[in-house]
Order: structure tokens, then C-alpha cells, then sequence
């Protein structure tokens, strides 16, 4: 089974509609499936970018703003999965449910199905400046092209969730993010490499570019999308399929070939699924098997 991906390095500036939201996302998809792709991947947070519309009086808008735009978020990204038949991971938008914020992954099948994965591990900005909520399950979903997860940003950085999301069937991973700095990024970035590594999967990550000048811990962006892959023979040697020009606007695309991930799991250099001591610490494969939750 081989699949290709896009992943958008969205470049976020200040806009006046939510029309202008909508073009610049449409490009983006546009672009993708010029390119062929079967899943196209938006950043953690991208939504973001209508607080800058602002009021009607001019003034900033806020995060607890953003929920009022997730009938126009959800009908837009519909009919661009729809209309171009290809799987959007969303990005991640701002949910409010009994009074709560959420930060939210949505996934918008060809058919017109929408699934959603509420960010797990909550980074202490959303929580003291947000006043952002966690999520408490995690999903897997399945397509015609295999099985995949969503893992926000902060979710990437615990291995135990990524051990979980393959123990349920996960060959990709596709990890929304949004970064301010150095430091954030490659916090990010060097966790996934490992989660490639430990779990024999694929990780697609992006983030935001650009800047919002008039909205909140977004003014600063340090991003970049990849395609990381296991570190083994059949794959490139640094585990770097593909990754765009840091900071710029712009679209990876990149093959997946799942087949390559079930060798290396029986037969790679290193077999690191396989040699898991489960006699040493928890097998979620077998909790996922006999259907225990932890």
C-alpha cells in the first residue's frame, strides 16, 4: 500500500474576511492535489489567523473568539475534501464544549465524514494564557489507505501515546504543530525522529510561518513540515524523506510506501516494534488486543 502526503508550511499574516482565510486555504489544497496527494496536512493552529479579522469596531479578537468560527471552518473544509477528493487533516481549531476550550485535530474524509482528536498534553501556555482543556482519548482512524493518527505538537514528545497509537494499528502519524521559536521546533522535531525510530512508523509534521502581529502568542512562528521515516536500509539514511525550506510559505509532497514499514519490522537492521521487553514494561499491543484501557 503506498500513499502520498502533503504537508502545508502555512503561512500566517493578517487578513480582513474570513474569505481571505478560505482563498489561502484553498490554494493550499489546490496545490496538493495538483500534486497527487491523497492527504494533505494544515498546522497546529492555523485557524488563528481569523482573531486578525478583528471586530466590528476594529479591536483584537481573542481565543475564546475562535469556537464562533467553526461552522465556516468545518463547511469550508468539507467541500475542499469533497470537491477535490483528498483526506485534510485540518489542522488543529479551537473547540468550546461545556464551557471549556479544546484544541482540536479534524480529519475531513473524501466522503464528507468528519473525525476529530482533541489535543492530549496541554503545553502550560494553552493552559495559563488559553486557559486551553486536554482531551482524554486517543483515536486512530481508518481510511482506504490505512490507518492513521493524530497527534498534536506537545503529544509528539511522549513517547507513551505514540507506543499506544501503534499498538492500535497506526502505520502514520501526522503530527499538526505550531512553534515560536528555536527551541520549541526542534523540541518537536527531534521527538519525532525518535517516535519513527521506536515505533517503525512514518511521521508527517508541519507548522505555522509568518506572524500575527495583532493576536496573542502568535506574533512569532518558527516552522517547518517533513516527512520523517525509520531510520534503515530502505529509507534515506538521516530519515528525512522530504522537508520544505524553513520559515517559507510553501508544500512538501512525499510517497509513502507501507510495505517498507512491515519489512523493517520483521527484518530491518534493527527491529525495535519486535523487541520491545514487555516483560519489563507495559505492552499496549496486548492491552489494545484484550481490550484493556489504561
Amino acid at each position: 500500500m503506498k500513499l502520498r502526503v502533503s504537508a502545508v508550511q502555512y503561512h500566517l499574516h493578517t487578513i480582513g474576511s474570513f474569505d481571505e482565510f478560505a482563498n489561502q486555504c484553498i490554494h493550499y489544497v489546490k496545490t496538493a492535489q495538483e500534486f497527487g496527494a491523497e492527504f494533505v496536512l494544515f498546522p497546529e493552529f492555523f485557524t488563528t489567523q481569523l482573531l486578525s479579522i478583528g471586530d466590528e469596531n476594529g479591536a483584537p479578537l481573542t481565543i475564546n473568539d475562535l469556537p464562533g468560527f467553526t461552522e465556516q471552518y468545518r463547511e469550508l473544509f468539507v467541500e475542499l475534501a469533497q470537491s477535490n477528493n483528498i483526506h485534510i487533516i485540518g489542522g488543529t481549531h479551537v473547540l468550546e464544549r461545556n464551557g471549556k476550550l479544546y484544541n482540536v485535530a479534524h480529519l475531513f474524509y473524501p466522503d464528507g465524514r468528519v473525525a476529530e482528536q482533541a489535543k492530549l498534553h496541554i503545553t502550560p501556555t494553552e493552559v495559563e494564557e488559553w486557559n486551553m482543556s486536554a482531551g482524554d482519548a486517543l483515536n486512530v482512524f481508518d481510511t482506504d489507505k490505512g490507518r492513521i493518527a493524530i497527534l498534536t505538537c506537545y503529544d509528539i514528545e511522549f513517547p507513551e501515546i505514540v507506543r499506544m497509537a501503534k499498538a492500535k494499528g497506526a502505520d502514520v502519524i501526522f503530527c499538526p504543530s505550531c512553534t515560536d521559536d528555536r527551541h520549541g521546533f526542534h523540541r518537536v522535531r527531534y521527538t519525532s525522529h525518535a517516535r519513527t525510530i521506536e515505533n517503525q512508523v512514518y511521521v508527517v509534521l508541519t507548522g505555522t510561518v509568518g506572524a500575527l502581529p495583532t493576536v496573542d502568542f502568535m506574533r512569532a512562528n518558527f516552522g517547518q513540515a517533513a516527512v520523517l521515516t525509520p531510520n534503515d536500509i530502505p529509507f534515506p539514511p538521516k530519515g528525512i524523506m522530504v522537508e520544505g525550506e524553513l520559515n517559507n510559505d510553501m508544500i512538501v509532497t512525499a510517497d509513502l510506501d507501507l510495505e517498507l514499514l512491515y519489512e523493517v519490522r520483521e527484518r530491518g537492521a534493527v527491529t525495535t516494534w519486535r523487541d520491545r521487553r514487555t516483560d519489563l514494561y507495559v505492552d499496549w499491543e496486548k492491552d489494545e488486543v484484550n481490550g484493556v484501557s489504561k
